[in-house]
């Protein structure tokens, strides 16, 4: 699992330690990730969508969450990949 923001590579690191994050939390700051993906439509976007991305092991979008819960999106997920 990966994560991304628009925040420096420091910001991620303090708010990965802070939150004390099992996972690596990637910058785009320049947006073309983010672009890329459909989580924001322009570079000026100040903050991407909270969206999710199952990836297969051959690097295919397998599934798309356009709208997370963090609270309920880690076992939809499991869910997934368990075909449940």
């Amino acid at each position: 699992m990966l994560g991304a923001s628009f925040n420096t590579p420091d910001q991620n690191r303090a708010f990965a330690e802070k939150l004390g994050l099992n996972f690596p939390l990637l910058s785009d700051s320049g947006r073309l990730t983010a672009l890329a993906y459909g989580a924001c439509t322009d570079l000026h976007a100040r903050h991407p969508a909270r969206m999710s991305f199952l990836i297969d092991e051959e690097g295919r979008i397998e599934r798309v969450y356009e709208r997370v819960d963090p609270r309920e999106h880690p076992a939809r997920v499991l869910a997934d990949i368990l075909g449940i």
